[in-house]
């Protein structure tokens, strides 16, 4: 699986995602980009505009799974990298906390500045930033012991001036955004950025439903492989062959069973139970792209 996930490391239309549902921090860099590839045992790259960093332990569990994509034609694929909740549990922070230097910085330069965790309060993450000037580290400071959110603190809206380090991290990864944060009427950059929704991070949910992740796991971090139909900066692209059949294969090897039999059944009415249903669905809309491609 290392060996797998190295691989993809070095390819400019995979994604790599931290954080939990409704704050995400992505990774992703382009063809033509200056880039460090980590060295020794750990898998991670870094650019000027952000950087990523796993570490393969033996508890590191990969769920590879399929969703149904929105505009009723495409789907969606991933592979959840987790760990058993007991090992993934991270501070689960409610109030913006200082946390200090940056010692596990991904960049030697970035080891002195001062981390801040937003207090998200993700099970598995971290949600933080990273500032090294002295009036932000002020504002940051005056804003402990808030909840981000909360009537009166101003944080949340000044972030985008601000525009700090945002650093999210897991017990065996993380994802760092060096980029300018947009306004709230502003265009998300390409390449490295982040989501923070605050609709969505009150539930304080670790994962979206669609994401499989099994009972008694935590995601660590995401891995979106190259998508057969589209680069990983959203724009379509004519389908890939054998960027499909290197999921099918994630999938056989790391899927969920039930989801692989409704993939494989005759019939709808064959199936019984929803992972089956979604399973059968999927391969329905693949086969069909697969025709119109003669693929």
């Amino acid at each position: 699986m290392r060996d797998v996930l190295a691989a993809y490391a070095r390819d400019p239309d995979a994604t790599w995602v931290c954080g939990g549902f409704g704050a995400l921090a992505e990774f992703h860099f382009d063809a033509d980009e200056e880039i460090a590839f980590a060295q020794g045992d750990a898998i991670g790259a870094a650019t000027a505009r952000g950087a990523f960093r796993l570490e393969v332990v033996p508890e590191l569990r990969p769920v590879a799974y399929e969703t149904m994509s929105k505009t009723g034609k495409g789907w969606g694929q991933g592979l959840a990298l987790c760990l058993p909740q007991q090992l993934a549990r991270m501070g689960a922070r409610t109030v913006v906390t200082e946390l200090g230097p940056d010692a596990e910085a991904i960049r030697p330069q970035d080891r002195g500045a001062i981390l801040f965790d937003l207090g998200i309060g993700k099970p598995q993450s971290d949600i933080c930033v990273r500032v090294s000037d002295p009036t932000a580290i002020e504002l940051l400071r005056k804003a402990c012991g808030q909840p981000l959110f909360a009537h009166g603190n101003g944080l949340a809206a000044q972030m985008p001036t601000l525009s700090p380090h945002r650093v999210f991290r897991s017990k065996v990864a993380r994802v760092e955004v060096y980029q300018p944060i947009p306004p709230p009427d502003g265009k998300t950059p390409d390449g490295p950025h982040t989501h923070v929704r605050p609709n969505l991070v009150k539930h304080r949910r670790s994962h979206a439903a669609t994401v499989p992740v099994p009972p008694g796991w935590l995601p660590a971090l995401w891995l979106f492989p190259p998508h057969p139909l589209q680069h990983a900066s959203g724009a379509a692209t004519a389908f890939d062959r054998s960027r499909y059949d290197a999921f099918q294969e994630l999938l056989r090897r790391f899927g969920d069973p039930e989801t692989l039999s409704g993939k494989a059944a005759a019939s709808e009415a064959a199936v019984s139970t929803r992972a089956a249903r979604l399973g059968f669905r999927i391969a329905q809309r693949q086969s069909q792209v697969r025709q119109q491609y003669n693929a």
